[in-house]
């Protein structure tokens, strides 16, 4: 029978709080017995009274809120053979394939449909009622029960076992692991592992890397939002390689423009002829070969092949979606969860609990508490100030740190990104500040609306604090800055201009600590923080008869959700689609980040992480929408990108207006200071295209209305083929849907209420304590 501990600590010295505490455990206990609740306390006595409850359910009270909860069942087994798109490709071309692993004791595919009390005699193994309910629908049955039981006032939301966690009542509540995650010392065959065992020997360990991840074991074991999670990752991690693949081949041709761009040659030749005017009012004049290694460098990223690896991204990204829909729509099928979000979640507890009035529910024609819209409209509103009032907070540091920057530039201007990164940094801290004050309290009816409210909420503000420095350098940085004579300026102070090399060089440079420096360090910190977690005991490996479960698990760090896993890997897709022609090393970076990724993660939720309750989920939620926009912003973006700030167009507008050739380039693109700035009668050159009174020149205008141009036939090529791959790849595989109306008439079949009478007898027996009439029907 599983259990799910509650753990509670009273230190000796008593106080108001801890009376209060006190009876509110004592309430809410008193209301789980009274629903039926089986309960046993163990006392732990050490520095502080420890005291474990650990509840179990027993089979009526499983059956009645299996039903209430609308769990599905199994009716029949269903022979289904597993593979995806890799394997299949593999198999296509005779290729071994290395990825494949055999893993023991796979959970069995079944018909099913929800379940009913009457009808209990008609789904599969219902004899057993040991096994007849998976761990997983145990333990989220006694959450359920958890979650809605009250300890206090209703309207004040005093309800649900996360609210005494909040309030310090209890200290937590968890599902316990089946046991240790090492494998057995002695000899045993794979029938006798564990499913714990099974996803540590063949998914959690270092090597496992190159293996297919046991999806169906995850979610038999964390339940599906957890299984979903990874098999988004995995299959993310997966369309990586072909993205991989191509910019490091382009990279290796950039490599080869370092060594034979004319352009590159002119600079590091004849540069010592070229001064440059000075790049900020304290600054010196310099020569133009001064820049010719970064220059150089810098063709490893604005090159020809810019272009192409920017069309393949924005498609690649649209594809994966598609692709992505298709394999969610299989998972959820296999995993009942396909029409969860329109029929069978339940409203949260909070809500029943604070909620003024009923209203029928269209789909499942139950009556449910409900929130007024004009109630939820004042919470709404001010939902959306906090965040507007966040990012504006976030703005404003980010213009302090500009105006910062060029006030001390006379330090600084050799290091510009040092300072960039200090500014990330600091708002990361910031964030991490803020990050519960933007919990939604618009009152929303299901958990999964509560989460994606939560998550766009977040995801808006780190957004704006994680893209504001790259955005400034790729679009903003150097555009306003005037010329020599007419500079222009904020607040007194001079516009910042890009550096020596450009602006595009020092985004790649901002690129490449994020997806470098900064993942690095976030894999070094998931792998360090949880070895340092306090503990005296190794938790799975050397329990010993001494120590009871619920405090070897209780020992192991509480699992905080899934939050923090998506907004990682959301951003780094937004890094390596938004800015992916400044660094078409990215997709590579991310790679190998997220082969490391997924071995961390799955080491926290087998060895390091308390076991979480399971939870449903039918998709990923609100993110896929987060991603299909981030898919759009690229698309905008790299057009800009190529457009404005590299130096494709200005190239190629140079070879059509000439012979051909890019001799004289560098010359074609510096213009020569007025008069009037000269100091010393020392003539100097800037970048633009302007004539000696600062004037734009015919060039300028010409490729303006190139550049702009270019945008938009950019951006509708390539939404043009993104919604013609959207039209051609269905969201559902054909497959599925004849799976989905098999089992919707196996269920209807199984569960039809009007029965085809042969014989009906009725016999009525008179007593002295009145009628008793006795039905025997036989039925078909």
């Amino acid at each position: 029978e599983p259990v799910t501990p509650l753990k509670a600590s009273e230190p000796e010295d008593k106080t108001s709080t801890q009376a209060t505490h006190r009876k509110w455990r004592e309430e809410f206990l008193s209301k789980l017995q009274t629903a039926g609740l089986q309960q046993e306390q163990v006392v732990v006595q050490s520095k502080t009274k420890t005291t474990y409850v650990l509840l179990s359910a027993p089979w009526n009270i499983l059956c009645y809120y299996a039903e209430e909860i609308s769990l599905r069942v199994p009716l029949q087994v269903e022979t289904n053979e597993d593979s995806n798109w890799s394997e299949k490709i593999l198999h296509k071309l005779h290729i071994p394939n290395i990825l494949a692993q055999q893993v023991p004791n796979p959970p069995p595919d079944y018909y099913t449909c929800q379940f009913h009390t009457k009808k209990l005699e008609r789904f599969l193994d219902h004899e057993n009622k040991d096994t007849f309910f998976k761990t997983t629908q145990r333990h989220q049955i006694l959450y359920e029960i958890l979650s809605r039981t009250p300890y206090g006032a209703m309207k004040r939301g005093e309800v649900g076992i996360a609210r005494l966690i909040t309030e310090g009542a209890f200290t937590a509540a968890y599902p316990l692991h089946e046991g240790p995650y090492h494998m057995p010392r002695g000899p045993a065959g794979p029938e006798s592992l564990s499913t714990r065992q099974i996803l540590y020997q063949y998914w959690a360990r270092w090597a496992c890397w190159k293996k297919y991840q046991p999806l169906h074991h995850i979610r038999e074991y964390f339940g599906e939002k957890v299984a979903l999670y990874f098999a988004w990752l995995g299959f993310y991690t997966g369309w990586l390689l072909p993205a991989a693949v191509v910019g490091f081949f382009l990279s290796l041709f950039g490599i080869w423009l370092m060594v034979t761009d004319v352009p590159a040659q002119e600079v590091c030749h004849n540069g010592e002829n070229i001064v440059m005017c000075p790049l900020c009012d304290i600054c010196s004049y310099w020569n133009l070969s001064s820049i010719c290694t970064t220059f150089r460098v810098g063709l490893l990223f604005d090159n020809g092949g810019t272009v192409f690896f920017s069309i393949f991204m924005s498609l690649w990204a649209v594809t994966f979606l598609e692709h992505w829909k298709r394999t969610c729509a299989v998972l959820s099928h296999r995993w009942d969860c396909s029409e969860f979000e329109e029929s069978e979640e339940r409203p949260r507890p909070e809500f029943a609990a604070m909620a003024p009035t009923t209203i029928r529910n269209p789909v499942t024609g139950a009556e449910e508490p409900h929130f007024p819209e004009t109630s939820r409209f004042r919470r709404i509103i001010t939902g959306n100030m906090v965040i507007i009032i966040m990012v504006a907070v976030v703005l404003i540091f980010l213009i302090a740190i500009i105006l910062y920057r060029s006030i001390l530039s006379i330090i600084i201007y050799k290091s510009h990104n040092a300072f960039f990164i200090f500014s990330m940094c600091f708002l990361i801290v910031q964030s991490q500040r803020y990050f519960f004050t933007l919990r939604p309290t618009e009152m929303h009816r299901t958990q999964t609306k509560y989460e994606d409210a939560f998550t766009l909420k977040v995801f808006i503000f780190q957004f704006v604090n994680f893209y504001s420095s790259p955005v400034y350098i790729a679009f903003f940085k150097g555009r306003f800055v005037g010329y020599p004579g007419n500079y222009y300026k904020l607040f007194g102070i001079r516009n910042e201009d890009c550096g020596a090399s450009g602006c595009l060089i020092e985004l790649a440079q901002e690129l490449l600590v994020i997806m470098v420096g900064k993942q690095v360090i976030n894999n070094v910190q998931e792998f360090v923080l949880p070895k340092l977690h306090p503990t005296q005991r190794e938790n799975g490996a050397n329990i010993t008869e001494n120590v009871a479960p619920w405090e070897t698990d209780y020992e192991l760090l509480m699992c905080e959700g899934l939050f923090s896993e998506y907004l990682e890997m959301v951003l780094q897709f937004g890094f390596i689609t938004i800015f992916v022609a400044a660094c078409p090393l990215a997709p590579f970076f991310a790679l190998v980040n997220n082969w490391v990724e997924i071995r961390l993660d799955s080491q926290k939720f087998v060895c390091e992480y308390r076991r979480p309750v399971a939870e449903r989920a039918q998709d990923i939620g609100i993110w896929f929408t987060i991603l299909q926009v981030i898919t759009y912003l690229a698309v905008i973006s790299n057009a800009f990108l190529i457009a404005f700030t590299s130096d494709f167009l200005p190239r190629l507008y140079y070879r059509y207006t000439t012979e051909g050739s890019l001799r004289g380039y560098m010359d074609f693109t510096l213009s020569v200071a007025p008069n009037n700035f000269t100091q010393s009668h020392m003539q100097c050159r800037y970048r633009g295209f302007r004539d000696d009174k600062g004037h734009h020149t015919p060039e300028y205008y010409n490729l303006l209305a190139i550049r702009l141009g270019f945008v938009i036939i950019f951006e509708h090529v390539v939404f043009l083929i993104g919604r013609m791959i959207d039209w051609m790849v269905p969201d559902i595989p054909e497959e599925v849907e004849i799976k989905i109306k098999r089992e919707q008439y196996m269920a209807k079949k199984a569960l039809a209420e009007n029965q085809v009478i042969l014989h009906r007898l009725e016999f009525c027996i008179l007593r002295n304590q009145g009628n008793v009439c006795l039905f025997n029907r036989v039925f078909v």
